[in-house]
């Protein structure tokens, strides 16, 4: 896995990944930011949510779980002191479908958490608790 970063201007730069894809980070106004992109720490929540999330669904789909819509909502807190690294992540799953069995649903999001989800297990071992909870939104059949 590679990434290039590319310094744009003041505390801009371009990132892009070795798959191609182009993601613009700039830091906070009171940095000397201009407020032209994500913040790094606010990329590896959402490299987070979206690493589980993965998971999650490709979970369901095995169980063959009728999802037509899943949300992960991620929520944390940093260090007071410099560096300010994450020390608790809250991951908030809405999962929206039919006839969805919440056995399946619970057993995706801890498979996730323990098993698959690399960037969990990376920052848990770092020393961030990560904490799950999901809500069940049924459709009418």
């Amino acid at each position: 896995m590679e990434a290039k970063i590319s310094w744009v201007g003041g505390v801009s730069f371009k990132t892009e990944s070795g798959s191609g894809h182009t993601v613009t980070v700039d830091g906070p106004p009171n940095s000397g930011g201009e407020n032209l992109g994500a913040r790094p720490m606010e990329l590896i929540l959402m490299g987070l949510g979206g690493c589980t999330a993965f998971d999650v669904m490709t979970i369901l789909k095995k169980t063959r779980q009728d999802v037509t819509d899943c949300v992960a909502q991620l929520s944390a807190e940093r260090a007071d002191t410099v560096p300010s690294v994450f020390t608790k992540i809250h991951v908030h799953f809405v999962v929206t479908g039919r006839n969805l069995k919440e056995k399946h649903i619970a057993r995706a999001i801890t498979l996730s958490a323990d098993e698959y989800c690399s960037a969990s297990i990376m920052l848990e071992r770092s020393g961030v608790e990560i904490t799950h909870d999901y809500e069940i939104r049924e459709l009418d059949a």
